[in-house]
Parts: structure tokens; C-alpha cells; sequence
């Protein structure tokens, strides 16, 4: 018994030696609640080469992304980038600074929600939903085998108290940034992504268990391309 024991250690050693990341992607699932690491403000690819290289990719290999990866990947999509006085503004653009996005993350560990003012993730549930969210997305393979799917969700009253009817205009637009920003930050992370529109409304709304005033917008599914 000892020695399938000490076996197993010298094994695991082994991996991790192979794989510097293995431990972090590992334990990846029990750390994601709570204050996420500081986001890096400088890469080692170009803007121009990471909108050269980005393509939509729906087959991803069941390999992890790393705590670090998840917590860059949220700040460029709708961290905080800079302040005014009191006043805090995000990564992507918003009418008015107005924000309407709420963002999501599904993983194997959970469902959690993004606190951009603190740079956090609160778990909303502790279940592998991407299934669910697969076949509330027409069945798209990619949504349920992408090791992190990203939700972002609007509610629409906070835009539309001061720019009326034009406020779903504004919405969308701002999502395209917050989604443009995504994809370019996973490429540049040696990461792919998928965008994903095609979704009956209320059955997603349905798996996050969203208030009346909140509505799903848009899906990224992000992890390893898998070569055919």
C-alpha cells in the first residue's frame, strides 16, 4: 500500500514537472471565488497580431484554463481600467458610463458572477451548467466543451433611464466592445473563442436563474483549439 502510495507521488511530481501550470490549472475550480490575481496591463503579443490571428474556433481541447487566464480574460472584457475622482470606468465603453453588462462565468466547478469594482467572482452555483446552457443555445457543442463560457447579460433600464429608446442601440454596441476586447485578450493568451447569438432567451435566463429586469445578450466559449 506504501509504495502505490509513493508511486502515485513521484507520478504526480512527474506531471508537474512537465507542466509548470498543472498545479494552478488543477486547483483552478476551489480557488475561483473571491478576489482574483491581479490582471497583467502589458502582453507579449501586438493588438495588430492578436486581430490577425483571432478566428472563431468551436472544438476545444479538455484542457483547463488557469486562474490567472480566467482573471485576464474577465478585466479585459469589463474590468476597471481607470478612475475620475469617485467615479470608475471599465475597459470596454458604455453609453453615459451607464453600464448595463452583467457578466457571468460558467466552468466545470460552477457558475459564477463577475464584481468588476473589486475584481471578484461570487459562485452562483456550484453544478456544471454548461449543458444546460448548450441546449438552451440550440445544442452548440462549443458552449458545453469550452472549459470556461462566458455570459454576458443587460439590464437595459440602467441606459434607458437616460437615453430612452435609443438605450438597446447603445447596449448592443457596448457588448460588441466588451465581447471584441474577450476574443483579442484570449488570443493573446494563446487561448480561442466562438461567438454564440443563436439562444432562446428565456431557457438561458432560465439556467442562470436572471431577475425580470435582466436579459441574456451574448456567449463566448473560450479554451485550447483542438487541431482536427
Amino acid at each position: 500500500m506504501k509504495r502505490i502510495v509513493f508511486l502515485n507521488l513521484i507520478l504526480f511530481a512527474i506531471i508537474i514537472g512537465c507542466n509548470p501550470n498543472a498545479g494552478s490549472n488543477l486547483n483552478s475550480s476551489s480557488k475561483l471565488e473571491g478576489k482574483l490575481p491581479q490582471p497583467s496591463l502589458k502582453g507579449k503579443m501586438s493588438t495588430e497580431e492578436a486581430i490577425y490571428k483571432r478566428a472563431s474556433v468551436r472544438l476545444f481541447q479538455n484542457r483547463p484554463v488557469s486562474i490567472e487566464n480566467i482573471s485576464q480574460l474577465l478585466y479585459a472584457a469589463q474590468g476597471i481600467s481607470h478612475s475620475y475622482g469617485e467615479r470608475q470606468f471599465r475597459t470596454a465603453p458604455s453609453a453615459g458610463a451607464t453600464y448595463p453588462l452583467e457578466t457571468y462565468l460558467f466552468t466545470p466547478s460552477g457558475v459564477y458572477k463577475y464584481n468588476p469594482l473589486e475584481h471578484s467572482l461570487s459562485r452562483l452555483f456550484e453544478d456544471d451548467k454548461r449543458s444546460q446552457l448548450s441546449e438552451a443555445s440550440l445544442g452548440q457543442t462549443a458552449v458545453s466543451s469550452a472549459p470556461v463560457v462566458i455570459l454576458f447579460t443587460m439590464v437595459q433600464e440602467r441606459t434607458e433611464k437616460r437615453y430612452g429608446e435609443r438605450a438597446f442601440r447603445y447596449i448592443c454596441m457596448e457588448a460588441g466592445h466588451a465581447a471584441q476586447n474577450l476574443h483579442l485578450q484570449a488570443v493573446a493568451l494563446g487561448l480561442s473563442s466562438v461567438p454564440v447569438g443563436a439562444f432562446y432567451d428565456e431557457q438561458v435566463a432560465g439556467v442562470l436563474g436572471c431577475p425580470n429586469n435582466e436579459h441574456p445578450l451574448y456567449i463566448v466559449p473560450i479554451g485550447y483549439e483542438q487541431v482536427k
